[in-house]
Parts: structure tokens; C-alpha cells; sequence
């Protein structure tokens, strides 16, 4: 998200819009972003001929258009309904809601730490849209790893407080799960602490913050792995270093073990 938007869009963006009238020659559309009004051409609803307008587009409907040309003199805006891919689509729809979130949890973090939000924007947005590719990618991260992430690009004390607790309350973080099953044996009369001791060894390893790895007993000598992380290329990554880790720990301690993928 921009800390603050120019005042008009520029020929190519993609912009969201929501029609405000229709006529035989096309739609007026009102620019949600720029608080703005285009016109998008009965030609540029669709590739195909349009007989009637209100086939394709209704009033109050909010659509993602592409801008073909801006004359800041006249004020006149024109748009594409037609040249938007649906790729281009679905990636401008999730980057605007992703806006509105943020614009909403910003609101939050001021009301919270009694500063005005063109203010927070000021002291802190560019930093943190800097330091982690985007405003709402670093809100999103401090609802996962905690307020140190804000502390470390050197957010004011307070305020990193302030944006921690309202992100951790409006911000759900989904995780993904992978599992597996750990066999592992050792005849040693302390064999029972060797095994526990490599199963600590895989909930020990080096991970990144808000990933977790859990082991427990299903019937000795089966053990249930469980690693939840951000995305599954994060945890099948985490899941190999902690399985070889336990298994290379068992074989070091005189022992024996496998490890088996549950799909």
C-alpha cells in the first residue's frame, strides 16, 4: 500500500471502480482510489459485441478496469473493462482488500496509541513498507513473530507495542500442517532417555519464529511428528532438518530409527 496515493492514475494501471450510472454509450465509474469519475466504453466492456451494457456491468457493481488514458485538464478518465486479465484481476482485487485491511488496522494502532494516523503513517509506514516489501507484509509479520520484528527496524517502543496488540487481535495468521512418524529404537538400558532425548533434539532445532515442531508418543517405538509453518515448502523444509536431526542424534546414542511421511 502507498502511504499516499498520487491524485490521478496513470494510462496502464489497473484501478479499482465502482459504477456509479450507465448509459447507451457506457458506464460511468467512480475511481474508489483516487476519489475520481471515468467512463468505460460500451467498446471496452467486452472483446465480443454488446448489445445491451446492463448485460455486463450494473449500478453499484465494483469492478477491476484497466486505464487506457487520463487528461488531468478535462478531468476525463478512460477505462477498459475488456483488456483486464483474470490474473490481473484476482491479484488487483486481493492488493485493494489488502489496502482497505491495512487503512483499517492503521485506524486501529491510532485510536489505540492516541497519535493521529497521518502521523503513524509518517514516523513509521515507509519504514516498515521498506524493510519488509510492504505496509500490510510487515503488519502481517509482527501478527506472526511478535513485536521484536518492529523493535529491530527501530519502531518507537510504544508505538511497536501499540501496532503488535492490534494486529495480533485482527490479523489471523493461517498455518499449514505436515506430519509424519518417527521410528527409532535403542536396546541400551537407558534406552528410553536416549529416544527422548533425540526426539527433543528435533524440537530443538534452529527454526524460523512462529514455526513449531511437536512430538509425541503414539505407541512406542512410533512417535507423531508435527511441523505447522507459514507455507508447506517452509514446513517440509523444517520437517527434513528435524526428522534428520532425531535420526542422526539416535544413530550418534547407539540406537536406530526411521522416518515415514503421513500423507
Amino acid at each position: 500500500m502507498a502511504i499516499k496515493k498520487p491524485e490521478w492514475p496513470e494510462a496502464g494501471d489497473l484501478v479499482i471502480g465502482t459504477v456509479k450510472s450507465i448509459t447507451s454509450y457506457g458506464a460511468y465509474v467512480t475511481l474508489d482510489e483516487y476519489d475520481k469519475e471515468g467512463l468505460l466504453h460500451i467498446s471496452e466492456v467486452s472483446s465480443g459485441w454488446v448489445r445491451n451494457i446492463r448485460s455486463f456491468v450494473r449500478e453499484g457493481q465494483k469492478l477491476v478496469l484497466k486505464v487506457l488514458r487520463v487528461d488531468t485538464e478535462k478531468r476525463h478518465v478512460d477505462l477498459s473493462l475488456r483488456r483486464v486479465t483474470k490474473s490481473e484481476k484476482r491479484e488487483k482485487t486481493l492488493s485493494w482488500k489488502r489496502d482497505r485491511k491495512t487503512e483499517s488496522l492503521m485506524r486501529g494502532v491510532a485510536e489505540k496509541s492516541k497519535i493521529p494516523v497521518e502521523e503513524i503513517y509518517e514516523k513509521v509506514g515507509s519504514k516498515i513498507e521498506e524493510s519488509f516489501g510492504g505496509l500490510y507484509e510487515g503488519l502481517e509479520k509482527t501478527a506472526r513473530d511478535g513485536v521484536d520484528v518492529l523493535l529491530e527496524i527501530s519502531v518507537p517502543e510504544d508505538l511497536a507495542a501499540a501496532i503488535a496488540k492490534v494486529v495480533k487481535e485482527k490479523i489471523k495468521i493461517s498455518m499449514v500442517k505436515v506430519k509424519g512418524i518417527l521410528e527409532l529404537r535403542c536396546t541400551k538400558p537407558n534406552g528410553v532417555t536416549l529416544i527422548q532425548e533425540s526426539l527433543l533434539s528435533a524440537q530443538k532445532i534452529e527454526k524460523p519464529r512462529g514455526t513449531t515442531v511437536r512430538v509425541y508418543a503414539v505407541a512406542p517405538p512410533r512417535y507423531n511428528i508435527e511441523v505447522l509453518a507459514e507455507d508447506y515448502k517452509e514446513a517440509e523444509r523444517i520437517m527434513e532438518k528435524a526428522t534428520e536431526t532425531a535420526l542422526k542424534y539416535m544413530k550418534k546414542l547407539g540406537g536406530e530409527g526411521v522416518f515415514k511421511r503421513e500423507k
